[in-house]
């Protein structure tokens, strides 16, 4: 008898929010791409904004700021 049981691998919890994307999209793989990139770029407003807002002073230069 083995002491040693089979481990039991946990799925990637990255290929689990790819099919999910995918699926969402209805199997369509440019569609799926194509709605990442929508949510990265309003991910990247949405961090432009919380740069403006935040004082300089919090900050202490560390986030480089577009005058």
């Amino acid at each position: 008898m083995s002491a040693d049981p089979k481990p039991v691998l946990e799925p990637d919890p990255l290929e689990l929010a790819t099919d999910q994307m995918i699926a969402a999209c209805d199997g369509d793989v440019r569609a799926a791409v194509r709605a990442l990139n929508v949510a990265k770029g309003l991910l990247e407003a949405e961090l432009h904004d919380v740069y403006e807002a935040s004082s300089k002073g919090y900050a202490r230069g560390r986030i480089k700021r577009s005058e």
